[in-house]
């Protein structure tokens, strides 16, 4: 295959096809906020972050904050406009552009009492500094080049995760993993879009069918590793959300025992009289490190007469539609039951579970291949949340592999890019007018590149850092 001979760097320069972050703010106020839990505790830290962060701690701490050694705890006290003691504090300070924000930062540690720690607040919005907003360090450091757009929605990630899996998750899109890869895809398609334009800019030059051929190649490679990362979006959602994992089964097989049982305490009220559930109960657990919202549901039985039983069945039904898991439970000791499931619901998304095997297993299950537990003993309770997390993750997090997952705002970037993509490529196929090519090219480029930031908007941004706790 031969290319035109130029290098596509410097098209792309020309063009101004890549984007260069500058911070935005050359005159910013300087921030304070604390940045540990509105809870008493033995620490609580206060940060400030800015261009006048060094003189307003100096205001708190009689000037010794200029002097400190970067990155050194110096042991300092803090006062109020009357020379009154606040607290003993130690304060540590790091100058711009090696900080979090990248710009001069002091962090004040002192008595995690919310008392002390809202006094050492006050002191520093009295000496200058502004009550920050949630969120707006990490954008800061998002505006300032020290993290990406993932990279800064991973700090948030690592607050929230309640599981071991969405914290290594959240640590390895904290890392880069995800900016990464799809700056990396972006850089592809950059090239790609290179070549189309240089044959729009030199039009004597003709694409040859064998030129023509690798450049759609390499867009379906393209393509390829938009639909890889696109395929884990189920994966993130799960990941942060959890993952809604109904119940399912007929009246007295053990719902609402394997609920508790799950739980590790009795939320449930368990009895041996049909139709006790009579609404759905949701609570979360975390199984074998997937975080599972668990939800009890009504049994499902046709002769019901109760009105309110029979809205809890069609509760049951609604919620057996909307689970991403189902656990399907019978009872072991009674004949096999015909399905109360829905046929529609994808089979891998459901856990066959033979509940009592404490009693004589009725000869009808004989043959089965359906998990078997008691729900009274607590026998096979392990090997069920070993099948859960097999049946979620098909076993992909157990091998120490990459666990990058996109949220909903990299699914829409990402489904925006294929779309362009997908429109591109038949009109290259087809050798239609390349400047077409090129807009819808950098159309999918543009999509690529709002996930990690390069393009944003301030409503993108205003959104995502909203989300964060103050102090971050």
């Amino acid at each position: 295959m031969q290319w035109l001979d130029f290098h596509p760097q410097d098209f792309a320069d020309h063009h101004t096809l890549h984007t260069t972050r500058v911070p935005r703010f050359s005159h910013r106020p300087t921030i304070a906020a604390v940045a540990t839990a509105a809870a008493p505790a033995a620490v609580g830290l206060l940060r400030i972050s800015g261009p006048q962060a060094f003189e307003i701690a100096d205001l708190m701490c009689s000037g010794k904050a200029s002097s400190a050694q970067p990155r050194t705890a110096r042991l300092c006290r803090v006062v109020n406009e009357a020379g009154q003691l606040i607290d003993e504090v130690l304060l540590t300070r790091f100058p711009a552009p090696h900080s979090y924000t990248g710009e001069n930062v002091c962090e004040i540690a002192g008595h995690g009492g919310m008392l002390v720690m809202r006094s050492l607040l006050d002191r520093a919005l009295a000496c200058g500094a502004t009550l920050a907003g949630p969120g707006e360090f990490t954008q800061q450091a998002f505006m300032h080049g020290k993290l990406d757009l993932t990279q800064a929605e991973a700090v948030m990630d690592l607050i929230s995760a309640q599981t071991h899996f969405a914290l290594r998750a959240a640590h390895e899109q904290r890392e880069g993993r995800l900016g990464r890869r799809t700056e990396e895809t972006r850089d592809a398609l950059l090239e790609c879009i290179a070549h189309v334009e240089a044959y729009i800019d030199f039009p004597e030059e003709d694409i040859s069918p064998e030129v023509g051929n690798a450049l759609i190649k390499r867009l379906f490679e393209i393509k390829n590793t938009i639909d890889s990362l696109l395929s884990t979006a189920d994966r993130g959602r799960i990941l942060r959300e959890g993952l809604r994992t109904a119940i399912i089964g007929p009246p007295n097989t053990g719902k609402s025992s394997l609920l508790n049982r799950l739980l590790g305490f009795e939320r449930a009220i368990v009895s041996q009289v049909a139709g006790t559930t009579r609404d759905t109960i949701e609570e979360t657990v975390n199984c074998g490190g997937i975080l599972l919202r668990l939800i009890d549901t009504a049994g499902i039985r046709d002769d019901s007469t109760d009105l309110i039983e029979q809205e809890g069945i069609r509760r049951s039904v609604v919620q057996q539609q909307r689970a991403d898991l189902i656990l399907a439970l019978a009872d072991g000791s009674l004949t096999k039951p015909p399905s109360s499931l829905d046929a529609t619901q994808p089979q891998q998304h459901i856990l066959h579970i033979i509940n009592k095997n404490d009693e004589p297993e009725h000869s009808s299950w004989q043959g089965s291949s359906a998990l078997r537990i008691s729900c009274k003993t607590g026998a096979g309770m392990e090997e069920l949340e070993r099948a859960i997390v097999a049946t979620v993750m098909h076993q992909s997090m157990d091998h120490g592999e990459s666990l990058v997952a996109i949220n909903a705002r990299h699914q829409d970037c990402l489904r925006r890019s294929m779309v362009a993509l997908e429109r591109a490529i038949p009109m290259l196929e087809q050798s239609e007018d390349l400047t077409l090519v090129s807009i819808e090219l950098r159309d999918s480029m543009d999509a690529l590149a709002e996930i990690s930031g390069k393009i944003d908007s301030d409503d993108i941004l205003g959104v995502i850092f909203s989300r964060f706790c103050i102090g971050k």
